[in-house]
């Protein structure tokens, strides 16, 4: 039934004793020593292992289940490997720069909060990032808003929707490709797929912050002149870097092309208007793509927003997706996965409870342990046999895990992403938390759409027949064993 085979069945009470303790080694770890995910997560590893000795499991299965774990994160790695090449492309063509100053240039008077958010969706979009979008531009809205007397509550939830609105939509984004490549998704796919839930929750946030946006006569927008004026003197900025890099991305989506010749290509146009930009020996372009672009104008915010890319930035969150990855086939080696989902098995026989389950479960991993990237690994893999068993594609598992993963981390006071936008905007989560509307609205609108069976991409005949054989033999494999 499921890719990694259990070589063992421990009780459902034994199944939730480990499940609190790994729960307990990671939220500690996260929340109160505020430590990074990998060392918490090693811990866990450790665990598991001392549990599957004492369980009498040979150390070779439970190193068989680990691999097996990471093996399906290898295609994601070097798609992560990619963006990094892309971001830093960017960076030196001028494709993130002109996006961003242009972007400023929707800022005005009326509706501040509406802007904000579209801004911030665009940033968030162009760079793939929302705890940077947050960090940078959210930074000098929040400030913005400051001087012209504006809620900073009200200013950090459209900041912080846009933030999360862009990193789930971008093609740059960890998370987003973590999901289609976990789930083996057309990354292109994934994203249009996710634009029935993504789109509307746009719209109902654009509208709500359009109402909500306060009547400004006279505006000291220093703030983001300042900014301005510093992506201007990079000389990276003009309308064909915005543009041409973009529109190749574009042509290979609606080409459908996979992601990795995608993202190349997307790379190779930016790094030929580079030329333009700035005479650089390929040498310097090779570092700049391996190590990242390094900003220098002067000013601290612009060049924290335009210092990324590169592969070796990638390596942090490859370590976890490893990490994470390797947890994961343990806890199905070792049964605990299995015997929690068959505890509740006997619910889970019907499109809306399982879409509704796993939905509940990625929100619950973000509250009990504050990690959205294991909140995306865990719920698909766990979940991938039953979304299968009622005919539904994975595509919707793809959705459902960040639609109630990745963007309800920041709601989570204790959450990675909470602590970083509570310290870095000055704003705690719990203020902004009731104007973060579109990671509120999004796990609505995915839990509804379960409910409504609409936007829904179900298997086809020969597909289910497929799964059928799959699940027969799993069963009489099971039954050997």
């Amino acid at each position: 039934m499921f890719r990694i085979k259990a070589v063992q069945m421990p009780s459902t009470i034994e199944a939730i004793f480990v499940s609190a303790v790994i729960i307990f080694i990671m939220s500690f770890s996260i929340i109160f020593l505020e430590t990074v995910p990998h060392i918490p997560i090693i811990f866990a590893v450790l665990f598991l292992m001392v549990y599957g000795f004492i369980k009498k499991v040979a150390y070779k299965d439970m190193e068989e289940g680990i691999t097996e774990g990471a093996k399906v994160g290898i295609a994601a790695t070097l798609i992560f490997f990619f963006i990094g090449i892309l971001i830093s492309a960017w960076m030196i063509g001028g494709t993130i720069p002109t996006l961003v100053y242009f972007g400023f240039n929707l800022v005005t008077p009326k509706f501040f909060l509406a802007i904000v958010f579209v801004v911030a969706s665009i940033i968030g979009i162009s760079i793939g990032s929302s705890l940077t979008t947050v960090g940078t531009v959210g930074v000098a809205f929040i400030g913005i808003a400051s001087t012209l007397d504006i809620s900073l509550a009200m200013t950090a939830g459209a900041v912080v929707s846009g933030a999360f609105f862009g990193d789930k939509m971008s093609p740059l984004s960890d998370t987003t490709n973590m999901a289609s490549s976990v789930l083996k998704v057309d990354l292109f796919d994934h994203i249009r797929n996710m634009g029935w839930t993504t789109i509307p929750a746009f719209i109902i946030s654009l509208i709500l912050f359009a109402v909500l946006s306060p009547n400004i006569t006279g505006a000291d927008f220093d703030a983001m002149y300042t900014f301005q004026a510093g992506l201007l003197d990079t000389g990276l900025v003009s309308w064909y870097a915005g543009v041409i890099p973009i529109a190749v991305l574009i042509i290979c989506s609606i080409r459908k092309m996979p992601a990795i010749l995608s993202l190349a290509l997307g790379s190779l146009a930016a790094i030929i208007i580079s030329f333009f930009n700035e005479v650089r020996s390929l040498g310097d372009i090779i570092g700049i793509l391996y190590g990242g672009y390094v900003s220098e104008t002067g000013i601290e915010e612009v060049d924290a927003l335009l210092t990324r890319g590169g592969m070796e930035s990638m390596f942090f969150t490859i370590g976890i997706v490893l990490l994470a990855l390797s947890l994961g086939g343990l806890l199905f080696t070792l049964g605990i996965v299995p015997q929690l989902l068959s505890a509740i098995e006997a619910k889970l026989q019907k499109v809306r409870s399982v879409i509704l389950s796993s939905a509940l479960t990625a929100i619950g991993i973000n509250v009990l342990i504050g990690e959205q990237y294991l909140s995306v690994l865990l719920t698909g893999e766990s979940y991938a046999p039953q979304y299968k068993k009622v005919g539904l594609h994975n595509i919707n598992l793809a959705r459902v895990s960040e639609d109630a993963g990745t963007v309800v981390n920041p709601l989570v006071p204790w959450s990675v992403c909470g602590v970083f936008i509570t310290t870095v905007l000055g704003v705690s989560t719990l203020a902004y938390l009731p104007f973060a509307f579109f990671c509120l609205l999004s796990p609505i609108l995915t839990v509804f759409y379960g409910f409504t069976g609409k936007t829904l991409t179900y298997l086809t005949e020969e597909e289910k027949l497929e799964a059928e054989q799959e699940a027969l033999q799993a069963t009489n494999e099971d039954a050997l064993a």
